[in-house]
């Protein structure tokens, strides 16, 4: 259990239903009054497809982190079908929309744009200063610790160092949608203080993120935080919120980092890039003791080339 002295833990988690016809309406219509060209990667319908992955991810904190205090949905005027997560973790489930977290600036809704809703995930009313932020398609496969996440208040940072130097110097990498992140990540690092030849690449997994350190960094950048909010798409001219949290906290000392590899990405390209059998065999690895987390990006995806990737999933995350 969290210590009390530090205070609770929550999760929130982002989730849409991009197949819900209200839904498609408002973002077929916010597009079609888009004034600028839309960036790839912004407008790809996958970003907006529901295929259970909440339901997973719901169950793996159920099965791997029982001691999360409240667990916040955040959605876009849309309530998930919760009929299948446990009545324990049900009571805990808050379900909280765009209006709420964009209270003041609800002039830039609708959105259907992550970085936009991350950059206001801090303002939930009654968040936990310490919180897990949760890509819906992100599973916990082995149980988790607070110390796993928080040294106390310290998050632990996976990923990696990352030289982005060249990426940045040539302008029509701009464009290419596998490398927008890699842009937002530099504008985020560039607001910390931290060049681009040298900056900390978040791995596809949790987020620890501290409420207060989030509101400061509103605070002292103001203005970039709510151009951040006006993009209805993403746009590389955004920064990542996570990002500047995470550059923030190594400028300052206020990190550590865990001394092994214990996660696995299986992203979507995977199974056009790597024979089949290689990505069966990395998504098996996730029943294995030293992996804690998986992310499965666009599940039906991976599903047309491994049938039984739900059957892996469910028993990566099963207690």
């Amino acid at each position: 259990m969290p210590s009390p002295a530090q205070g609770p833990i929550d999760a929130v988690i982002t989730w849409v239903d991009g197949s819900d016809r209200n839904h498609a309406a408002k973002r077929a219509k916010a597009m079609g009054a888009a004034r600028l060209p839309l960036h790839p990667n912004g407008v790809n319908p996958h970003r907006w497809g529901s295929s259970d992955e909440l339901r997973y991810c719901l169950q793996s904190i159920a099965n791997n982190a029982p001691w999360l205090r409240h667990i916040w949905i955040v959605t876009d005027d849309q309530t998930p079908d919760l009929s299948a997560v446990p009545d324990l973790l049900r009571e805990r489930l808050k379900i909280i929309d765009h209006t709420q977290i964009f209270a003041g600036f609800t002039q830039y809704l609708p959105t259907f744009n992550s970085l936009s809703i991350e950059t206001v995930l801090w303002r939930i009313p009654g968040l936990a200063d310490r919180f897990l932020y949760f890509n819906d398609d992100v599973f916990l496969t082995a149980p988790l610790s607070p110390e796993d996440v928080f040294q106390g208040d310290v998050p632990v940072l996976r990923g990696k160092w990352a030289d982005y130097t060249a990426l940045e110097a040539d302008p029509e990498k701009k464009h290419d949608p596998a490398l927008f992140n890699h842009f937002t990540q530099i504008n985020a690092a560039r607001m910390a203080g931290l060049a681009p030849g040298h900056l900390w690449t978040s791995a596809h997994v949790v987020h620890p993120l501290s409420r207060p350190i989030l509101a400061q960094l509103f605070a002292q950048f103001t203005q970039p935080f709510i151009a951040n909010l006006a993009h209805p798409f993403r746009d590389v001219s955004q920064f990542q919120p996570m990002a500047l949290h995470n550059h923030t906290c190594i400028r300052n000392g206020h990190h550590v980092t865990p001394g092994q590899t214990d996660y696995l990405h299986l992203r979507s390209g995977a199974v056009i890039d790597f024979p089949i059998e290689a990505v069966q065999a990395y998504l098996r690895r996730s029943v294995l003791p030293d992996a804690k987390f998986l992310c499965v990006n666009d599940l039906p995806q991976i599903e047309q080339a491994l049938p039984d990737a739900r059957y892996w999933i469910e028993r990566a995350i099963s207690a």
